[in-house]
Order: C-alpha cells, then structure tokens, then sequence
C-alpha cells in the first residue's frame, strides 16, 4: 500500500511464526478495501503536515485498529503504531500477540515486530525501552527526526513510564501532543462503517429488550446484568454481538440520580425505576442505547421529566443535518429544557464509532455550547439526554447519523418511560 523508506541498517528478522500464519485459513479477512485503509492513513498524513509532524506514535488500540485493522484485547500490555511521514508504517506489540496482529490486521509480516516477554511487567525496564532500539537499528529514528513526533498524551494506554521511556531512548525526537489526531481523522465514518454500526444496532435493540424482560420485581440486578451481557454476545442473526467497551449500567431507585453506576445483587421492587444504559458492538463498532424502566406507578416528578426529556430529545433531531454548528444542537436542547424550568450541566452527547475498554466515545465531538464543530454527513453521535436529580434520575438516548437533509436514527426503539 505505501513504499518503504531504505533502511541503513539491518532490519529486525521476521518471526517465523507469522511467515506460517500466512498457510493458515484462520486469518481474518480485512474489514475493509485497501483503498479504504489507504485513505485513512492518507488522511491521517495530511494533518500530520499541517501539524509538522514527522511520525506519529499511536497506542490507542481504537485508532490502531483504524489504521490497521488489528484486534485482540492485548492493550493492557504496551503497544504501539509507528506512523512515519512516508513509508510503512510498523506495528510493535508483545511477542506472542505478534500473530494475532497478522491474524486480524492487513499489515505484512515485516511490518509487524514482538518485543520479547522479558519486558512485561518490569520495575526497571518498558517495553518501549526495547521498540526505541528496534525502531535505531531499523534506522526508523532520522526520519521522524525532520519534524517533531506526536504522542497520544491523552491515550488511556499511555503511561507516564512509557513516554519516559520515548524520551530517554529517543533525545533526537522532538516530542509533542497530537490532540487525538487519528481520533478526528475517525469523526466522519465511511459508508461502510455505517453498515457496522446498522448491524451493530440489531445487537442494541436485542440487549435492551432483554434488559426489560429481565427486569421486574424480585429480580437481583446482577440477573439483569447477566441477560444483558448474553444478548450483548448472542446478537441476532448474522449481527452477532462483540464484547463492548462499557459494561451495562443499571442505576436503580434514588441511586438513578447517579450516572454510570453497574450493578450488585440488589433485589428490584416495586417502585424502582431502573435506568438502562448499554452498547450493542459489531467488529468494535458501537451503538450506545439508554432507557428507563418503571416498576410500579411513576410519580409526578418522573412523569414531568419524561415530558422534558421527550420534547427536548425531538427538538435536538429536529436540528440534526449536515452543516449545523454543534452548539446548535446544544441550544435546542437547552431552550426546550428551560421551558420545562429544567436545566441540565454536563454535555449532551458525543461522536462514537469504533470503541476499546474503557469508552465507546471517540474523545473528540462534544454536543454542548462551548463546542465550534460542524456538523457533516456520517458523522455519528450518542445524545444521551440524561436528567439526575436528587434521589431520582431519567435517562433517555439515541446513537444517530448526521445526514444531508436531516438524522437518521441507528435504532427505533420506543423513547418514553417504559412501565411494567
């Protein structure tokens, strides 16, 4: 897909392990075309430029798995993506998850490097330690040194220890933050990504409507949980359902005035309203869902926020199209809650897509007042319009594509409070 930079000195041996793989049937296809993959890391190129970057170092496994389709729940150990201003980009990860790198991702063996086991979990050593040297004997270092290299500073894999480690293996470098470069590169989706996500939200609808089947009275919340994590995997069809990057939240009773509570053995009663929160996943795309379930009458207080929620959550998508400032949504939402002499602090929403543990929020597109994007076509939020008060709460949301014209809605589940 890209040419190679000459290298001056010898390059690392490939694993022998990975030229076997190559045998085998049980490399994934690639998600997506070589020329999809190629105008994404175009795309990513072309900003690196306009921020003076001569590399990138990546190690947030959503945007590794962007730019090179890689997959496998190995994040917990060091990891990076090295992008180079031109040539091949090289993928640096433990030894043994080196094939599941050439399982999942469409990169060549040689652009695929194990560090070895002696470096995981080490008090004196990191094992970006070892990927600065691999990285001086590839003669991968002169190049970066054009320019300065960017770092996911705010990378929830990113540890102080390992970018202490770039900076003392690697004084060439000039290193600095590149604002979730390959973050926004991801906030306009392809319509192929749509296609994900759309299978993804079959996954949704069927864990939410086992949230609701599962919960009555009697019922102990982890019970719930489990019915949920079943449809979550299960899926439907050929939507079948991959692990998702949040687990569901269950906030139950005065305890819903709190957001991103999970779950514990608490019994349901009559009375309780349980606020449901999830994500259906297909190939790591999300499509976020929350609802509020009522056992029992609701009371008058439940009953003005539902009012609230609803016409604010209509007016929002009523504003939704291609080439609206996101504070236009935002404003929406906040006139029609003040009409109710309600108002809500934190955002409304976000850009989602592509999501590792612990977020299936892309960390770019915030929906509030303060926020200057643009709305454009495929770009896909979650408005999660979440109302917690003091002892009781309400949340209602929808994962949506920005269209053209107008919105498109991932699911078509039934938005008021669900009573049973």
């Amino acid at each position: 897909m890209t040419t190679s930079l000459p290298n001056t000195q010898p390059a690392d041996p490939v694993d022998p392990r990975l030229a076997e793989c190559s045998a085998t049937p049980d490399v994934r296809p690639a998600l997506f075309s070589p020329a999809e993959y190629d105008r994404r890391l175009q795309a990513v190129r072309r900003t690196m430029d306009h921020q003076g970057l001569g590399a990138l170092v990546v190690t947030d496994p959503a945007n590794i798995f962007y730019l090179t389709g890689y997959d496998a729940w190995s994040f917990y150990t060091p990891q990076m993506l090295f992008v180079p201003d031109e040539g091949d980009m090289l993928l640096f990860l433990r030894e043994m998850d080196a094939n599941g790198a050439f399982r999942t991702s469409w990169l060549p063996p040689d652009q695929i490097v194990g560090y070895p086991e002696r470096y995981v979990h080490r008090p004196h050593l990191h094992p970006f330690d070892w990927v600065a040297f691999a990285l001086r004997r590839r003669g991968r270092i002169a190049p970066a040194a054009r320019g300065c290299v960017g770092l996911e500073m705010d990378s929830h894999f990113f540890s102080p220890k390992g970018y202490r480690s770039l900076v003392n293996a690697l004084p060439e470098w000039t290193l600095v933050d590149s604002f979730e470069l390959v973050n926004w590169a991801r906030a306009v989706k392809s319509d192929a990504e749509i296609q994900y996500m759309r299978t993804a939200a079959r996954v949704t609808t069927a864990a939410m409507q086992a949230a609701i089947d599962a919960i009555e009275p009697g019922a102990p919340q982890n019970r719930v949980a489990a019915q949920i994590a079943r449809a979550q995997a299960e899926g439907v069809g050929d939507a079948w359902g991959d692990f998702p990057a949040i687990v569901p939240m269950l906030p139950t009773g005065a305890s819903a005035d709190t957001p991103h509570l999970t779950w514990s053995d608490r019994v349901l009663r009559e009375g309780d309203a349980v606020v449901v929160e999830l994500a259906g996943a297909h190939r790591r795309y999300h499509v976020p869902l929350a609802r509020t379930v009522m056992l029992g009458p609701p009371s008058d207080e439940l009953l003005r926020l539902e009012a609230a929620v609803a016409a604010g959550l209509q007016a929002v998508l009523d504003t939704v199209a291609e080439g609206v400032p996101v504070q236009e949504l935002a404003s929406a939402w906040n006139w029609s809650l003040a009409e109710h002499g309600l108002e809500k602090h934190s955002r409304l929403g976000y850009s989602i897509g592509i999501g590792y543990p612990p977020d299936w929020g892309e960390r770019t597109i915030s929906i509030r007042t303060e926020d200057e994007s643009v709305l454009a076509e495929n770009m896909t939020f979650h408005v999660i319009c979440g109302m917690w008060m003091t002892g009781y709460g309400y949340e209602v949301s929808e994962s949506v594509r920005v269209t053209r014209t107008g919105v498109e809605t991932f699911t078509s589940f039934p938005r008021a409070l669900i009573r049973k």
